[in-house]
This record gives structure tokens, C-alpha cells and sequence, in this order.
């Protein structure tokens, strides 16, 4: 198994800024709008971008909730292991709101595909938008596409893609794990 870095931690900040620079244009002062980090990994790219958004570019009104999208998910039943279950954290409305989902890697378009199915029990909201670290081009099962993206992959199925962040693994790294 190699593994070759994608993207180093000073390369995830600029990307990260990038993306937050692009909320901003879309939405402004966030009055409208709120972000959903799925669980588990896009948690913390969620709250990366809220933190980045409050307290490098002064925005006030960040909306962050957390979605857990484990019983929607096509594959819920079908693993060896049965699934854990994490925790939804959406303490606010999202009826008649902007949401962008976020989330590390955009893989096949599944957990996209649950997250919006998931996100039904909490209101409608107006519009659905999609922010992702990577994503994994070429391996769409469904026809989904991020709005936002920090980077493109050709990965090929066998490859493997592997997010790594500071409050959770240690540190901030990117990489293409060849098995």
C-alpha cells in the first residue's frame, strides 16, 4: 500500500480560505443561509469553514448544524458490520433557508443523495448547495455535483482517498492511498 500526498496543510488553508471567499459571494451575511457538515468527516470541514467565516471575514450569522445520514443511506443493510449511527445536531429551521451540505470527499453521490432525503425531516428549504474538499470525478453513481470544490480527483476505484484533519487525526493532510 503507497500513499502519495494530494494536498499538504498549507495548501488545505488557501483552499479552505478559497471557499470561504466563495460562501461569501454567494451568500453574503448568511442571514438566509446555514451549513450542514455531514457526518461524520464533513463535520470537520464544516466547522473549519464557520470558524474561518466568523473570525477571519466578520461574518455574524453562521448557522452550523451537523447531519446524520446513516438510515437513509442505500447501503444501510447491506454491510457485515452493522452501521453506527452518529449524532444530528440542527438546532435551527431550515425551512425556507439556503443549505449547503459539506462534506470531505465526493465519492459516488450516495451520501449526497441520503443527506437529502435526511434533511426533508427538518423543513424545505429553498435551495440545496454542495461544498466539497475533493471530489472524486469519474465515480459518480448518481448525478450529483458540488457547487463548491477545493480540488479535483482522478482517482480510479481502486485508489482511495484520505482526509486527514488536525482536530481529529492530528494533523491537516490529503492523501491518495493506492492499495
Amino acid at each position: 500500500m503507497s500513499q502519495k500526498v494530494l494536498l499538504s496543510s498549507k495548501e488545505i488553508h488557501i483552499i479552505l480560505h478559497r471557499l470561504a471567499c466563495q460562501l461569501i459571494e454567494n451568500h453574503l451575511d448568511f442571514k438566509n443561509t446555514v451549513l450542514i457538515g455531514i457526518q461524520p468527516r464533513g463535520v470537520f470541514l464544516a466547522e473549519r469553514l464557520s470558524k474561518i467565516l466568523k473570525e477571519d471575514y466578520k461574518v455574524k450569522d453562521v448557522a452550523l448544524g451537523y447531519l446524520d445520514i446513516t438510515f437513509y443511506r442505500d447501503d444501510f443493510r447491506r454491510g457485515e458490520k452493522p452501521l453506527e449511527a452518529n449524532k444530528t445536531n440542527i438546532n435551527f429551521l431550515v425551512e425556507d433557508k439556503k443549505v449547503v451540505f459539506i462534506d470531505d470527499v465526493l465519492y459516488t453521490g450516495r451520501s449526497i443523495r441520503a443527506a437529502l432525503t435526511a434533511i426533508q425531516s427538518f423543513g424545505r428549504p429553498s435551495e440545496i448547495e454542495l461544498l466539497t474538499l475533493i471530489d472524486r470525478r469519474f465515480s459518480r453513481h448518481l448525478p450529483i455535483q458540488p457547487d463548491y470544490r477545493g480540488r479535483q480527483v482522478d482517482a480510479i476505484n481502486q485508489e482511495k482517498v484520505k482526509v486527514l484533519w488536525e482536530e481529529n487525526d492530528g494533523e491537516d493532510v490529503v492523501y491518495l492511498v493506492n492499495n
